[in-house]
């Protein structure tokens, strides 16, 4: 049986702690990417710690992550499994100082999540899915260990939604001027990186809709989370997400959702998306 949640784990926590170091450090080593993305110290510490572990621990195993400058479009397309690794989600957070950034690392086979761990190092809380073996998503807080599931939506009598911190404008309006229509009353959190998908993993939120850019290491461990919970992250035609089917990295818009026994597509059809 194929388990690589104890590798990834360690190699998440150990990225988390040396992302801490920075964190207390005045300056960050702040830089510019191509993409006019920020890159820290903390992020290229995180890269080469999480590379080395899974290196180490499961050789045969290729990696991509977000800090990958040499792997092509041509050598990934062969992979049939992987592990895909955002070292820090949540940059400009972890600049800002507001404690909203984690550590992603999934592991993926035929373009499906089966594998995750998003670890949030300040608060040092570790959230975990396996579909591989079929045991489920679990959260471990103050050294404890508890399962989660993603909440059934009863009725449309109130809806919890997770948005970004930072992105989402006039699309995300339009998707809330819908659900409006269906739902009487609407409690929106905004909060950064990949929490938000685990919110609703957690069964803390009903959907979370990102009508906005994402890359494919950005969702992948906290997606494997939410399916392992019960929940779905699916495009805006409600197609699940698949991971490393083009060359481009890009993911599309794509919602979050807790019941995909809801009739959402009666709802989420009615979105004007671009």
């Amino acid at each position: 049986m194929t388990n690589y949640l104890p590798l990834m784990e360690a190699a998440a926590r150990s990225a988390g702690a040396a992302i801490l170091e920075v964190y207390a450090e005045d300056d960050f080593g702040v830089e510019t990417k191509g993409d006019d993305s920020p890159l820290t110290r903390a992020d290229l510490a995180a890269h080469r710690i999480i590379l080395a572990a899974l290196e180490a621990g499961a050789s045969d195993v290729p990696v991509l992550s977000e800090e990958s400058t040499d792997v092509t479009y041509e050598e990934r397309s062969t992979w049939e499994k992987y592990f895909l690794v955002d070292p820090l989600d949540g940059t400009k957070e972890f600049i800002n100082r507001n404690g909203e950034f984690t550590v992603n690392i999934a592991y993926i086979e035929f373009g499906v999540p089966v594998q995750g761990v998003v670890y949030v190092p300040v608060k040092d809380v570790l959230y975990e899915g396996d579909q591989l073996n079929s045991t489920g998503a679990r959260v471990t807080r103050d050294g404890q260990s508890e399962p989660i599931k993603a909440r059934v939506l009863e009725s449309t009598s109130s809806l919890t939604i997770v948005a970004s911190r930072r992105h989402g404008g006039d699309a995300l309006e339009k998707c809330l001027e819908v659900l409006r229509q269906h739902f009487d009353e609407i409690d929106t959190t905004n909060m950064g990186s990949s929490l938000k998908l685990c919110l609703v993993a957690e069964g803390k939120a009903d959907l979370y809709p990102r009508l906005a850019p994402t890359s494919e290491w950005d969702t992948a461990a906290a997606q494997a989370v939410v399916e392992a919970a019960g929940g779905q992250v699916v495009d805006v035609s409600l197609n699940t997400l698949r991971y490393n089917a083009k060359e481009d990295i890009l993911n599309p818009f794509f919602y979050v959702i807790s019941d995909p026994s809801f009739d959402w597509k009666r709802v989420l059809s009615q979105v004007e998306i671009g």
